[in-house]
């Protein structure tokens, strides 16, 4: 199975990212950072103009969890538990979001997840306008399970 580094390279290829003109706009070489953006386009505007909540949302969805699968390996069960989004002020023209997760928050849930088998982790980011304006905020839960506590070695 391809790493998801590698899946994510082929994401701006993903049919639901593309209907909703979202990008990937960077990735770090460690794969702790990635960087998102949506232009606002006839196709991803709602009823009042602005950018459709729904693909807001969408833009924030897999990639916290993404960096964990990444940087803890296939030892663990990277799963997104629960998600909320706080819309600030009307989205318009281009906005960005930036995801990361440190190598030090990484190696504390990885030593975490091993002691106590699981673990639930709040990331937080937000969407930003081209102004450097907050937009809408954004909180992910996600849980990260050992699988050695679910299949112990015999």
């Amino acid at each position: 199975m391809p790493s998801i580094k590698s899946i994510t390279k082929l994401i701006n290829f993903y049919p639901p990212y593309i209907g909703a003109g979202i990008s990937l706009k960077e990735v770090s070489d460690d794969f702790t950072k990635v960087v998102v953006q949506m232009k606002k386009r006839w196709y991803n505007t709602n009823a009042v103009g602005t950018h459709f909540g729904g693909s807001m949302y969408s833009m924030c969805d897999p990639f916290y969890m993404f960096i964990l699968m990444e940087n803890l390996g296939k030892d663990y069960i990277v799963w997104d538990k629960a998600a909320s989004i706080k819309f600030k002020k009307p989205g318009l023209g281009t906005i960005t979001a930036s995801f990361e997760i440190t190598k030090d928050n990484i190696a504390a849930i990885k030593n975490e997840v091993d002691i106590k088998g699981k673990g639930d982790y709040t990331f937080s980011t937000t969407i930003n306008n081209e102004q450097g304006e907050i937009v809408a905020e954004v909180e992910k839960v996600v849980y990260v399970r050992n699988k050695k506590f679910i299949f112990p070695e015999k």
